[in-house]
């Protein structure tokens, strides 16, 4: 064999090596990729469902809240409308999904009623408020969003359903008055559009 074709086949080699080492470079890639992909799906459902249980005990229902969703439209607002069943299929209650308009942007809310109208719990998930003020509605911060709890059209009347600077029942915050007044809105406007019949099936009682 001459010099020249023993130097063209170790080029054939080495080029074959490092075609192989690419593919397999490739293919290590899709794979990590695809477990990254698979860990940060499971972790965003784990956290999805540690929000709901804040709102809705998960002792109480048997279906996957998460994927038991209707999304609904109504006016210039979205609501994700999650259905909590026991283990008998009938609802126990919903999760709903919604914004309201903050000082600083939208207001990302979760909101957990039972089938009376009953609010179950509220919870903030996400915000763009003013740190040291409007931020008080995480219940990190503060427990003013736990004053939701047990209220519904029954306990207050449409009157108390504002802040106490508007002659309402829930206490604003120093300094951050639109933020506290801005849930308190759309948590009313959840029960008076369940209460409709526009958001949710409710069983004639």
């Amino acid at each position: 064999m001459s010099v020249t074709a023993s130097k063209k086949d170790n080029i054939t080699y080495s080029s074959l090596l490092l075609g192989l080492a690419a593919l397999a470079a490739a293919a290590l890639l899709l794979i990590v990729g695809a477990a990254t992909e698979t860990t940060i799906k499971t972790n965003n459902r784990m956290d999805q469902l540690e929000g709901f249980n804040q709102v809705i005990a998960s002792d109480s229902y048997a279906n996957d809240l998460i994927t038991d969703v209707t999304h609904i439209q109504l006016d210039s607002n979205s609501y994700a409308v999650h259905r909590a069943m026991d283990n008998n299929g009938k609802p126990v209650g919903w999760a709903i999904v919604t914004h309201a308009q903050g000082y600083a942007g939208p207001i990302k809310l979760l909101i957990g009623v039972d089938t009376s109208n009953t609010i179950l719990g509220v919870r903030v998930l996400s915000h763009s408020e003013t740190p040291g003020l409007g931020d008080k509605i995480e219940l990190a911060k503060a427990e003013w969003i736990l004053s939701f709890d047990q209220q519904s059209l029954s306990t207050l009347t449409k009157t108390q359903w504002a802040v106490k600077k508007d002659g309402g029942s829930f206490d604003q915050f120093t300094g951050a008055t639109i933020t506290p007044r801005a849930i308190v809105h759309q948590v009313h406007t959840v029960l008076t559009l369940i209460s409709q019949g526009q958001l949710v099936e409710r069983e004639n009682e």
